[in-house]
């Protein structure tokens, strides 16, 4: 019964690998190519990566998320902060990690100053590579 399934596989293996000697073309649709270095050209021009923030406040109150912002530049100034505004409130975020890791080991050193950070996912500027 073996030799039954095997002959008849044997001779489609051959005739399979008899193709592969053979150029292959095909045609593409114009559109497709526009689309295709479109998209190439949007990656160019993306400066953000997803990655990982610590988020040191989020509330209604800009006043006191300007004052914890300027308190973290003060004692933190070789780390970037941004503030947002999500309707209705104001958030800081700082740093630009690409690892959880990254993050986290930063916000144990904030925990002391600012005990209710944690770390969130957010799309991050490319880090720089001097560092490395």
């Amino acid at each position: 019964m073996r030799l039954v399934l095997i002959i008849p596989l044997f001779f489609l293996s051959t005739h399979f690998f008899a193709q592969a000697g053979k150029n292959v073309s095909y045609t593409q649709n114009d559109k497709v190519s526009t689309l295709f270095n479109r998209y190439v050209e949007e990656c160019r021009q993306k400066q953000t990566t997803s990655g990982y923030r610590v988020q040191l406040h989020f509330g209604n109150d800009r006043d006191k998320a300007r004052d914890i912002k300027s308190k973290f530049l003060n004692q933190h100034q070789t780390v970037a902060a941004y503030e947002s505004y999500q309707q209705p409130n104001f958030r800081i975020r700082v740093g630009d990690f690409r690892t959880r890791i990254e993050a986290l080991k930063y916000l144990k050193n904030l925990k002391n100053e600012f005990p209710s950070a944690f770390v969130v996912t957010d799309e991050i500027k490319f880090p720089s590579l001097d560092n490395e």
